[in-house]
């Protein structure tokens, strides 16, 4: 499983507001749920472009074999590039005993320090880059000045393409956040394992360096748009029915107005695939799959934007949905 990465930015400045989607794409790394006919479950990656709503196959992660997945990594765009950093390798095959073919199960094979480039431009993947100092997946990854950070922690330069140690954090944490705030790392939320609790027992954290705002439940996702932190909902929920604004003046979360309308079928947790967001311009795309109803198998995924600068009656488009066959995780 990999973040939806912020969209790489454009070579030259937008000409104007109402084509500078058309300088975007939106990147998303996918695998099958279920088995059909000829189909390989391992890791695409797909790119969304907004300016016509269209969904497009672009490549696959590279040294997969069949019916082996990626998940657990971290996945960033850099410039014209996209950065596949660590993950847990894992293995579909048919479930033990089972008479229904399409009854897969999975299997831990290994932790991977590897770190893969896909340059946007040229369509190419370089598997040169210089691995991890350790094997890493279910960490926080953001860019600031130019390098990555990572929660586990450390930082890559890919101009020397060197990973450098970050000072250790105070405590160990998984499925936390990742953004890039006002010139800082901050690693948000997770969870951690306390040396005198019961091993099934977990603990939510605060932010790392700086204490920012206590959260109840780890965040799903946090982007950073202008100046300003979004977040919507949590690693329980990933739609809570509204999208909420950092105030870093009295430090706190407040919901944003007009983000609380109910978007039909595709906001329902039990027939939701997936449901990142993207910032572009004033915008946070919300692109979301969800599990058709009957028989079938099938997904549909449909775009909702939201504009942070109109006013509250006039947030909200929604594009027309896309049904495929199969269905798709992120």
């Amino acid at each position: 499983m990999g973040s939806l990465p912020s969209p790489p930015r454009p070579v030259t400045p937008p000409p104007s507001p109402e084509n500078s989607t058309s300088n975007y794409q939106v990147f998303g790394s996918f695998c099958p749920r279920d088995q059909l006919p000829n189909t390989n479950r391992s890791n695409s990656i797909d790119s969304y472009n907004p300016s016509n709503n269209t969904w497009s196959h672009i490549t696959s992660i590279p040294g997969l074999l069949e019916n082996y997945v990626l998940k657990g990594f971290a996945m960033v765009s850099l410039r014209d590039s996209i950065y596949v950093i660590g993950g847990r390798l894992c293995h579909k095959e048919t479930a033990q005993g089972s008479q229904d073919s399409d009854d897969y199960a999975e299997e831990d094979v290994k932790v991977l320090p590897v770190v893969l480039c896909f340059n946007v431009g040229s369509n190419q993947w370089s598997e040169s880059c210089a691995p991890l100092g350790t094997p890493r997946y279910d960490f926080a990854c953001s860019i600031c000045e130019n390098k990555m950070g990572l929660s586990s922690a450390e930082v890559y330069d890919p101009e020397p393409d060197i990973w450098a140690p970050l000072p250790n954090m105070s405590i160990l944490r998984y499925k936390c956040v990742g953004v890039t705030w006002q010139g800082k790392f901050y690693v948000v939320g997770g969870f951690a394992e306390r040396e005198d609790s019961d091993p099934g027992l977990f603990m939510v954290l605060r932010s790392s360096a700086d204490v920012m705002w206590p959260l109840d439940v780890p965040p799903n996702q946090i982007v950073t748009m202008n100046g300003r932190l979004f977040r919507c909902g949590d690693c329980l929920n990933a739609r809570k029915g509204h999208t909420e604004v950092y105030d870093g003046v009295n430090m706190i979360w407040n919901e944003l107005d007009g983000s609380e309308r109910a978007l039909n079928v595709d906001w329902r947790q039990n027939q939701r695939l997936y449901l990142p967001m993207a910032p572009i311009g004033t915008h946070l795309y919300f692109l979301t799959g969800c599990r058709t109803a009957g028989d079938s198998s099938r997904t549909m995924s449909r775009v909702h934007v939201f504009d942070t600068s109109a006013a509250a009656s006039k947030t909200w488009r929604s594009f027309e949905p896309m049904e495929e066959e199969g269905e798709r995780a992120l």
